[in-house]
């Protein structure tokens, strides 16, 4: 059963005025199903792991191309960045000759951060990219929805998504995850997350030069599960996972490139020198992140880090799904004082706190820090359990998971 995915959309308009569209994301997310589920009649398929596609693309770029076609869905292209000047000369020729070249080549990758770079650098002013990640719950309830916006009139047109009304089902939620071969087949949970992992680390990890035993990144990625939610300290990893702390730098780079994680970046000006600069690290896929964990079921797993990752990996995934920029930042000083989340904008910055209890007590405390920024300040959020969008106090309100 094929779900459909937000971005499907927003990737056809691209496909009208870009002649290359590269998709990103970690590993069986989605990504070729939903090309695949939205392409036209004409346009062919190869995927890279395929060792005579793969073969060819190394050896001579331009027969692949007159074998395959230039209409066409290149899978896991990372594995051979070599084809992109070849995608170069192809379009440039095309649009030299005044043909239409747009929507020529899609481009799907496991290791977006290092594909990003090397296509934005070979295709400049060619190329559309979009990060992508696992279903988020707006998609699994079939609800369309834009990037996450505090705006409370926004917030007020929301449908809310029926399976987040209570904890139970938002960490029964949690614990799932959003891979999709868990909401399209019959595949056991652990089933599915062992395979998983033996497949990221035998494919993405095995090859790299930055990894030596697999045994030790397999602890490090359990360790950095445990510590979804809170602040990334490389030698707090190095300590707990006996590599170094360059080491440390080098993996949790491969995870934020392969998709698995997302690291919040604290913001910070010149106004005050104050501020903790230590970002904040979270696994997008707060399934995969629970299975490493050894959680046996949700009702064990109901914690406070997980349910802050839950909320931030859905606005992220809410700005995926829509084709935008990220504005997200998180704030904390040397007084400990924290705001969870800060969307900014050209209007100012709209703090939010996350908290999984239905009626938080003095969930506004640390939004009085904000002054020291200079920043004007728009009405604040308290995203947790609460029933419906209501006032908190005046300029704060309290807002359910199941509108994000």
């Amino acid at each position: 059963m094929y779900i459909r995915r937000q971005l499907e959309q927003i990737w056809l308009e691209a496909n009208s005025y870009y002649p290359v569209l590269a998709l990103c994301g970690q590993r069986q997310v989605g990504k070729s199903t939903m090309l695949n589920a939205i392409k036209e009649k004409d346009r062919r398929y190869v995927t890279l792991d395929d060792r005579t596609a793969y073969r060819l693309a190394q050896e001579d770029p331009e027969l692949f191309f007159e074998t395959y076609g230039t209409k066409l869905i290149i899978d896991e292209f990372q594995r051979v960045p070599g084809l992109l000047l070849e995608i170069k000369k192809i379009v440039d020729a095309k649009a030299l000759s005044g043909e239409d070249c747009d929507g020529m080549f899609w481009l799907t990758g496991s290791q977006q951060f290092r594909m990003m770079k090397s296509i934005s650098e070979t295709l400049a002013g060619r190329v559309g990219i979009f990060p992508f990640s696992s279903f988020s719950q707006s998609e699994l309830e079939g609800i369309p929805r834009p990037a996450f916006s505090p705006a409370i009139q926004e917030l007020n047109e929301r449908v809310p998504v029926k399976g987040l009304c209570s904890v139970h089902d938002v960490y029964g939620r949690i614990f799932k995850g959003g891979m999709p071969k868990l909401h399209s087949s019959r595949i056991p949970r652990e089933r599915f997350f062992m395979d998983y992992i033996n497949t990221y680390l035998e494919r993405d990890i095995h090859d790299l030069e930055q990894v030596g035993k697999l045994n030790e990144f397999y602890n490090f990625l359990v360790f950095m599960a445990a510590r979804t939610g809170q602040e990334l300290k490389y030698d707090e990893i190095a300590k707990n996972v006996s590599v170094s702390a360059p080491t440390a730098k080098a993996w949790v780079s491969i995870l934020e490139r392969s998709g698995i994680i997302f690291i919040l970046h604290p913001y910070y000006t010149n106004v005050t020198n104050r501020i903790i600069k230590t970002p904040k690290v979270y696994f997008l896929d707060t399934g995969l992140a629970a299975y490493l964990c050894r959680w046996p079921n949700a009702e064990t797993l109901e914690n406070g880090a997980f349910f802050e990752t839950f909320v931030i990996s859905e606005i992220v995934k809410s700005y995926y799904n829509s084709g935008k920029d990220l504005n997200l930042y998180y704030y904390r000083d040397i007084d400990k004082k924290e705001v969870d989340l800060l969307i900014i904008d050209a209007e100012g910055v709209c703090p939010v706190e996350i908290k999984k209890a239905k009626n938080p007590s003095d969930a506004d405390r640390n939004f009085p820090v904000l002054k020291k920024l200079n920043l004007p300040i728009k009405p604040a959020l308290v995203l947790c359990m609460a029933d419906a969008l209501v006032p908190y106090k005046r300029d704060v309100w309290l807002c359910p998971v199941s509108l994000i």
